[in-house]
Formats: structure tokens, sequence, C-alpha cells
């Protein structure tokens, strides 16, 4: 008898600690009340996560795979098996959508490959989300991750994405780890021309969401706090 293989679903989850319903669709809690096996970067925050989507399950009967920079990656094909044998898996992200600016991208290259359904399902993505909002060009987009430490070295790559961005019409999108938010916009400032757009979009779905997008000279004369707030960059040169 040839056993039907289970399915990986990329679940999402929130951008913050609200409510997840809020900014989730139903779907997503259909998926969870039926599914067991998860692969995840960090088990107590996944169980936290699923435990509010559905207070009613059992996380005895929870089994679950750790995706993070300490996994070694020659397992995560075993991951996969329970999907091998019939059995749907979901992936989590940490925070918004898994594969996307995240460690899960891994696991769904490895489904591909064993032939293994791959479902997205709906949530927020902060990336697209703060492009969406940020006025600039949808057509054309690149998200660069996180730009280098050394300052000298980031001072190159924001001039960088500024003449890639005048020369292709192309938004440049990038993140920072939330500490040093307050450096980057300051280095922005003092590395860009006066006139390109800089879209800083901090906090997005939460209560203390804050989006502006306004030019270089702008920003210098409104200071924001970012300290410690999820935050995505977007420069914009015309």
């Amino acid at each position: 008898m040839i056993i039907e293989k289970g399915k990986l679903y990329l679940i999402p989850t929130t951008l913050g600690d609200n409510e997840p319903l809020e900014v989730l669709p139903i779907s997503v809690k259909k998926i969870i009340e039926e599914t067991d096996v998860y692969i995840v970067e960090n088990e107590k925050t996944a169980r936290h996560f699923i435990k509010k989507i559905n207070p009613k399950k059992v996380q005895a009967t929870l089994k679950l795979f750790p995706l993070n920079k300490f996994t070694d990656k020659s397992l995560l094909p075993e991951y996969l098996e329970p999907c091998i044998k019939g059995t749907n898996i979901g992936l989590l992200s940490e925070a918004g959508c898994p594969g996307v600016a995240d460690p899960g991208a891994d696991i769904v290259k490895i489904a591909h490959q064993k032939n293994i359904k791959v479902v997205p399902l709906v949530g927020p993505s902060s990336i697209l989300m703060a492009l969406m909002s940020s006025g600039m060009n949808g057509q054309s987009f690149a998200f660069n991750g996180y730009l280098p430490i050394d300052k000298d070295e980031r001072k190159k790559e924001i001039k960088r994405l500024e003449r890639i961005s005048s020369e292709h019409n192309q938004s440049q999108i990038f993140i920072e780890t939330p500490y040093r938010n307050n450096k980057m916009l300051e280095e922005m400032c003092n590395t860009l021309d006066g006139n390109t757009l800089i879209c800083v979009a901090c906090d997005i779905t939460l209560s203390t969401e804050f989006i502006k997008t306004q030019t270089v000279n702008v920003w210098k004369k409104n200071i924001v706090d970012l300290h410690k707030r999820p935050t995505i960059f977007i420069i914009h040169k015309n």
C-alpha cells in the first residue's frame, strides 16, 4: 500500500505579543488544531504561541524539532520523516513568515527535494507590510538583510544601496539588530543624500506601531526612538 505523504505547512506567527487571531486568519487556527509535529526556532515561544491559538491542545502530544543557528544541518532531512510517513508538519518562525529572513528556508528546500507538498499560510510579513506602507516602489525592490557591522563597510554599503536605488528605481530594504536601530538611522542621515527618502517601519501590527517616510533632511530634524523595537528600514533615491 502506498502511503500518501504529509504536507509541510508554513505557519506565520505574530510580529509581537498581540493576540494571534487579531492578525492571523482562522485557517491558521484550523491547521494548528490538526497538527502535532512542528519544526520551530525556539521551543518555549512555539509552545506559547500554539497554546494561545488552541488552549485545549495537550502540550504533551506535541513533537517539536529545533531549527536555529545551533542546529546541525545534516539532521534536517530527518525532521521531515513524519511527512514521508503521512503526517503533516508545521514550520513556525519566531516572528512573521517562515522562510523569509528565516532559517526555515532550509527545510522548505529539502521538502521540495523530497517531493513533499509545501503549503504557505497567510500571515504578517514585516518586510512586505513596511513596503506596502512606505509609498516607495512596490514594483521593484530588494531585501538586503543585515548590513555590515564594521562602520566603514556599513557606510560603503549604505551608499551602494542608494546608488542602486537611483540607477534602477529600486527600493532597498534592510534590517538591523534592534538595539542598534538608533545608530543605524543616525548613520543613514549622515551618509545619504539629503533628498533620499527613508522609510522607518517600527512595531508593525502592534499598538506602538510607527511608520513614516520622509527625506533625510527632514529625518535630521525629527528624532524618533527606535531602541530595541523591531524595525524595517527602506531607502529610495529618485
